[in-house]
């Protein structure tokens, strides 16, 4: 009687342990599209291949970051590049309820533009909270320059101009740190304003529990599970309240940022 009990336990657990497994997030946040002299999305797209596995995948692709071109134009260039490592993208603006479209989409890719405008485009669409839970449930999700920034509890930390009111600043909060994506050291010559580091300690001033991550070009964020880890030759610059800013790379442990 006692070992059937224990049977039954014991199937009972696999049982719910294979139903969560889903569960678990993948995220690859990348800092920005294109490396000088290269082409759109190239250095990034054996990681993005990876990222997604060998099975072909149609992302549903969110290019609401794009001002100055066309969505069409935006999907286009995206779908080239995707297409050359087995997988493709099909553009949201192409359904007419966009919240279905990410309800049944198999992973979400979110370009890089304007964070302000694809912030306000998104909420206008109802889709930020149902982003982070088709996530949550272990959908991949991809995200460059904005698309990385939005991944973030707010969009603070944005290089952007803001073009538009975004109508709040949360967005998709699928990690607890802050992203500034293509961060930069330099001062050019004869500048007389703040440098990014500058900026960076006035938002962790007032943010003082809040890391946040200086993402520079040419590495990314890649998140398995619990798992953090940068991806590139350069290395993240790391600030929080209190502490010096510190240089961390591809060796180094980033799982501590996604303590609470």
């Amino acid at each position: 009687m006692l070992v059937n009990q224990y049977d039954n336990i014991l199937l009972n657990l696999n049982s719910f342990l294979k139903k969560d497994k889903i569960k678990t997030m993948k995220l690859l946040l990348i800092s920005n599209s294109t490396n000088q002299g290269e082409a759109y999305l190239d250095y990034p797209k054996f990681n993005i291949r990876n990222f997604l596995g060998n099975k072909p995948v149609k992302a549903l692709f969110i290019p609401y970051a794009a001002v100055t071109f066309s969505y069409d134009e935006y999907e286009e260039k995206v779908n080239n590049r995707f297409k050359e490592i087995g997988h493709s993208v099909v553009s949201i603006h192409h359904f007419d309820d966009p919240q279905k479209a990410v309800e049944e989409a198999e992973a979400i890719v979110v370009g890089g533009g304007n964070t302000w405008k694809l912030v306000r485009t998104m909420r206008d669409n109802g889709i930020i909270k149902l982003i982070g839970k088709r996530v949550k449930k272990g959908v991949p999700y991809i995200g460059w320059s904005a698309g990385s920034n939005v991944a973030c509890p707010t969009l603070r930390t944005t290089n952007d101009m803001p073009i538009i009111d975004p109508e709040g600043f949360d967005v998709i909060n699928l990690v607890p740190f802050q992203i500034n994506p293509h961060y930069l050291d330099a001062h050019p010559k004869g500048h007389g304003g703040e440098t990014r580091e500058d900026r960076i300690r006035e938002f962790i001033t007032e943010n003082q529990e809040t890391y946040v991550v200086g993402l520079r070009e040419g590495t990314m964020l890649q998140l398995e599970g619990k798992t953090l880890k940068l991806i590139g030759k350069k290395p993240a610059r790391i600030f929080k309240y209190g502490q010096e800013p510190k240089e961390l790379e591809e060796k180094d442990d980033f799982s501590f940022l996604m303590k609470k």
